[in-house]
């Protein structure tokens, strides 16, 4: 991995680990640490995709009140946590740390308080038992997450079916970014946001409306009453080409319509103004994967299967609209299970498994870093 000045200032020298692992075990166990924002989470998971156990502390109560996450308050929260969470997380898989194989940790992107928490508790393990050690990058653990377990109405319902290459929209609060995954660690960038995120749009208008926070289970719930006609929302880029997102002008849009209103704003309007901007939100995302699937590149790699992850995948209309997408183009459609969508141990461990291996283990100091693209994987 490479490092740059600002990484510097953080590196953790641990020497170098031994693999106490042989490559030609039947069944590996992976416990995974995940802290990179505001579920402090850990999984064993087996390399026969089984979830032994699965624990997640979530935050959200505590940033509540805030609008949002406050970093420094979630790196406060991640230090009294991650301890209980990884002796609840061995003790409801019936394993002690010695029964463990790989140990793996988000190491970025994420807010760089919360990434040390989690990257410091799995190095110490590590360090201590001599086992192998996974330096994951969070993004990739949502990319891969849907070989470990991925639902759809077409019967998909082992993650094996899901195989390399698939065309990934990876969607969150903090990502929107269109993949083609050619295989762990190889992504090649397709379409991505010029500005606002899926996610981080559909907390705005939450917030605007005085809906709560996080806002996309509440959007994507009050839309479910609500008439997506009723308000017209731009679809911005939709109209040009290439495979970029542009979520600002929605958002903005959704500002507008709020301080020009002289309608109550009763049930019915937030139903139907929740529904008419998550309508403008899945037609930009159909859009640009139409282009993307269009692309030169896209067309030679033949991708089978298209895939959902990230926390805005839990969105039944984007789930809806990507799968008639889907069978429209011949293709699959594969999502993770709802409780495997937002930031979870389990994907950080199916990571360190598939990372396992190839090789991929940390052998020299590692830097946890608040950027890094899956690009430079």
């Amino acid at each position: 991995m490479q490092n740059n000045d600002d990484d510097k200032l953080i590196k953790i020298d641990m020497g170098t680990l031994q693999s106490n692992v042989a490559p030609n075990k039947d069944s590996v166990l992976c416990l995974g640490i995940e802290s990179s924002c505001d579920e402090t989470s850990a999984a064993i998971v087996d390399s026969n995709r089984n979830v032994l156990s699965h624990i997640i502390y979530s935050q959200i109560p505590e940033h509540q009140k805030y609008g949002g996450v406050v970093p420094e308050l979630a790196a406060r929260a991640h230090i009294l946590a991650i301890d209980t969470v990884i002796n609840q997380t061995l003790q409801a898989a019936g394993k002690t740390i010695n029964d463990i194989d790989v140990i793996a940790a988000t190491a970025g992107p994420g807010l760089i308080g919360g990434v040390l928490v989690g990257w410091l508790a799995a190095t110490g393990i590590a360090q201590a038992t001599k086992k192998p050690l996974v330096a994951v990058n969070h993004l990739e653990g949502h990319a891969l997450v849907p070989r470990l377990s991925a639902t759809a109405a077409n019967g998909i319902g082992a993650g094996a079916s899901v195989d390399f290459p698939y065309l990934l929209m990876l969607a969150s609060g903090g990502h929107c970014q269109i993949l083609l995954v050619r295989g762990v660690g190889q992504y090649e960038l397709i379409g991505q946001t010029i500005d606002d995120s899926a996610g981080e749009a559909f907390d705005k208008v939450s917030k605007m409306l005085g809906l709560g926070y996080p806002g996309g289970p509440i959007v994507d719930k009050r839309a479910s009453s609500g008439n997506p006609k009723r308000f017209n929302f731009p679809r911005p880029l939709c109209d040009k080409p290439g495979c970029d997102f542009s979520f600002s002008g929605i958002k903005t849009a959704a500002r507008i319509m709020l301080d020009k209103n002289t309608q109550p704003i009763d049930d019915a309007f937030i139903n139907d103004f929740c529904a008419s901007f998550q309508a403008a939100v899945v037609d930009c995302i159909i859009n640009r994967l139409n282009h993307a699937m269009a692309t030169d590149v896209v067309r030679a790699a033949n991708p089978k299967t298209l895939v959902v992850a990230g926390g805005v995948a839990k969105n039944s209309a984007i789930r809806a609209a990507m799968e008639n997408l889907a069978d429209a183009h011949n293709m699959i459609f594969a999502a993770p299970p709802m409780n495997l969508c937002t930031d979870n141990g389990a994907m950080i461990a199916w990571a360190g498994i598939e990372n396992w291996r190839i090789g991929n283990i940390v052998r020299e100091p590692v830097a946890p870093r608040p950027r890094w693209p899956l690009t430079e994987l």
